[in-house]
């Protein structure tokens, strides 16, 4: 004897294991277009920025391009400030300085693998600190 079973309640059931199905395909290792992907599968080169914000005034970004290559510093506040970006590796030595006036934006590339800390200041005051990791 064949039972049959009302969509309503097929659907209840089945969308849970289409759900973990999707899951699982989405977090397995593939590789995106354009980017360079090493031996295990998994993007080469990744810029991760955290940042702590330390005032609302301004407002800064701290962000990677599409293909995680280079870094960009854009601020923008009040209007004629000069912004400056200190870029640190984790022994305290000065990698990269950056200064830029308020709305506009700089590039920062070659950065080697690694973890930085970073801070940003206006007018003697820190706006802005946290970490930048390059795998």
């Amino acid at each position: 004897m064949q039972t049959t079973i009302p969509w309503r309640k097929l659907h209840g059931h089945a969308m849970p294991l289409l759900v973990i199905g999707m899951l699982t395909w989405s977090t397995s290792s593939f590789a995106m277009p354009g980017l360079p992907v090493s031996s295990s599968g998994q993007p080469a080169d990744t810029i991760l920025v955290q940042k702590q914000v330390n005032t609302k005034k301004h407002k800064i970004r701290l962000y990677p391009n599409a293909n995680h290559q280079v870094l960009f510093f854009n601020a923008s506040g009040e209007e004629g400030r000069v912004y400056q970006l200190f870029l640190f590796n984790l022994e305290g030595k000065l990698v990269k300085q950056a200064n830029i006036r308020n709305k506009e934006t700089t590039v920062l590339n070659n950065m080697g693998k690694g973890n930085y800390l970073y801070e940003v200041f206006s007018d003697d005051e820190r706006l802005e600190n946290g970490q930048v990791i390059v795998r």
